[in-house]
């Protein structure tokens, strides 16, 4: 009676474990364990980013996502305490923000991450501030105003010692030659 007993047990433990396991698989791989980091985690279309995902266990994966031109192929080293990583392409004429889902250990894992994707300008619409700070503005501004305003205060007072020394100079010479003849 007592083997009877056992038996009953076991195969109830045995049915228990049947239903429980294959809920538990699936719950660790839809609790959030994996995650997908994108860098930049903004890119305008055309941009090349990588992709790292941690909480895969093996050494190959895919990430996926409307923003990427394609899938993008992961690889890394064997085991859930190192990342998969690999880089991929920014669609054309997307915008917005995206979710990525990654594929590894058999099973798709939705929404592990996301990345956004920003317009940019194809060209500058206003001049480009570039180098010294802005001090190139200021540069050309105060030669523009030299240019206008012509020579100052100090440049009128250095012309006229200028020509108050050539004065001297040709009246020396003129009473030189006088007393030399």
């Amino acid at each position: 009676m007592r083997i009877r007993s056992l038996a009953q047990r076991g195969a109830g433990v045995a049915v228990v474990l049947a239903v429980a396991l294959p809920g538990g698989a699936a719950q660790a791989h839809e609790d959030g364990s994996v995650r997908a980091t994108v860098i930049p985690s903004s890119a305008a279309p055309g941009a090349t980013v990588e992709v790292s995902v941690s909480g895969c266990d093996g050494t190959t994966g895919s990430a996926g996502s409307g923003a990427f031109e394609g899938d993008v192929s992961l690889t890394g080293r064997d085991g859930g305490k190192y990342s998969l990583n690999g880089s991929g392409r920014i669609r054309q004429g997307v915008a917005g923000t995206y979710d990525v889902t990654v594929t590894c250990d058999g099973h798709p894992h939705q929404r592990a991450g996301t990345v956004q994707v920003i317009r940019h300008n194809p060209a500058p619409v206003s001049p480009v501030r570039a180098g010294g700070g802005g001090t190139a503005q200021l540069a050309t501004a105060s030669s523009e105003a030299a240019n206008e305003a012509g020579p100052g205060t100090r440049h009128a007072v250095i012309g006229l010692v200028l020509a108050g020394v050539a004065a001297v100079a040709v009246a020396f010479r003129s009473v030189r030659r006088r007393r030399s003849e």
